[in-house]
């Protein structure tokens, strides 16, 4: 791909766990990540000037403080809440009546001013497997507020995004995975090319609330024992981490079986004549084992799609948007 060599452009993979900002500084990438989240808290004066020191992103609403980003995880954890989301299964969440605003706010504070217009690329989920095409309203209205903050604003495949992030050495050529917490995003590209695109909706929200039904947790604080301290290891002494393996299991299952039912279905156009590599992204692929596990599944199938390697990202939670910005860098 060619760079044209705007230094100013972005990419940013809003996700429904976290949003991901990154940037160019010369020859290096420079990432910044919120969750996507808020939590209300009682206001108080002391609460509030206490925030602006420790440069809190926050707002005040209807005589409550709005924390949004990470610190809102820390709050909801000590106060015994749930944390509110701006996303629901990768799209706008359509229950809760603040996300728009939430969700323009946390991206104003992280993107900062432009100077002049320039690009910036943001990431969309492929549809879900089965579904019709329930996209346009999320996208359309996430280039709405990006141009409206003075970018010019442009949307790129997540599944594609991590071809373009960790493939170039394979000329773009590949299966990009990005499991996130709403969704997990797939799509074969042949030479930057997206041939085949999907989604399902088992992902790390999916193991957040399936894991807190069986244990009586909340499901925000399955979520931290997960990013915490999980991983696969064969033998579980918790019942939490047990519980967490279990489900971890059924969405590479079912990862794996919708990607081949998907490239079996596509026929001839995910018949490419030569292995491909499948590279993992995103914040649910990273416990420790998930990449061997996720191939030894993949193995035990009868796969349509000859599969050279099975890798994972060197920074997973940054991986789509520094594909994000390698389209934003690229385009003409």
């Amino acid at each position: 791909m060619k760079n044209n060599g705007n230094a100013s452009a972005l990419g940013i993979d809003i996700g429904t766990s976290r949003i991901c900002l990154a940037r160019r500084n010369e020859e290096q990438f420079q990432f910044e990540s919120q969750l996507n989240a808020f939590v209300h808290v009682p206001y108080s004066p002391i609460t509030e000037g206490v925030l602006k020191k420790e440069k809190v992103p926050h707002t005040l609403r209807n005589g409550e403080i709005v924390v949004h980003g990470n610190e809102s995880d820390k709050l909801a954890e000590l106060l015994g809440l749930d944390i509110r989301r701006t996303m629901s299964r990768g799209m706008l969440n359509p229950s809760e009546p603040e996300s728009l605003n939430m969700l323009r706010e946390m991206i104003a504070a992280m993107v900062g001013e432009p100077q002049g217009k320039p690009k910036i690329a943001f990431t969309v989920p492929a549809a879900p497997i089965g579904a019709s095409d329930s996209l346009t309203y999320h996208e359309e209205t996430l280039k709405q507020v990006l141009n409206g903050m003075g970018y010019e604003a442009q949307p790129v495949n997540e599944g594609l995004a991590v071809v373009y992030a960790e493939l170039e050495a394979q000329n773009f050529t590949g299966i990009g995975v990005s499991c996130g917490a709403g969704l997990c995003n797939v799509c074969l590209a042949y030479l930057a090319v997206p041939v085949i695109s999907f989604s399902i909706p088992q992902a790390g929200d999916y193991i957040d609330s399936s894991a807190a039904s069986v244990t009586g947790e909340r499901a925000n604080r399955i979520r931290l024992v997960k990013e915490e301290s999980f991983h696969f290891n064969g033998h579980f002494a918790e019942k939490t981490h047990q519980v967490l393996g279990v489900y971890h299991d059924v969405l590479i299952r079912s990862l794996v079986e919708a990607m081949a039912e998907s490239f079996s279905a596509a026929g001839k156009a995910a018949r490419l004549n030569r292995p491909l590599p499948v590279m993992l992204s995103g914040g649910t692929s990273m416990p420790s084992g998930f990449r061997d596990r996720f191939e030894k599944i993949l193995r035990e199938h009868e796969f349509p799609v000859q599969v050279s390697d099975v890798l994972q990202a060197p920074e997973p939670l940054h991986s789509a948007a520094k594909g994000a910005l390698t389209a934003a860098l690229t385009s003409p």
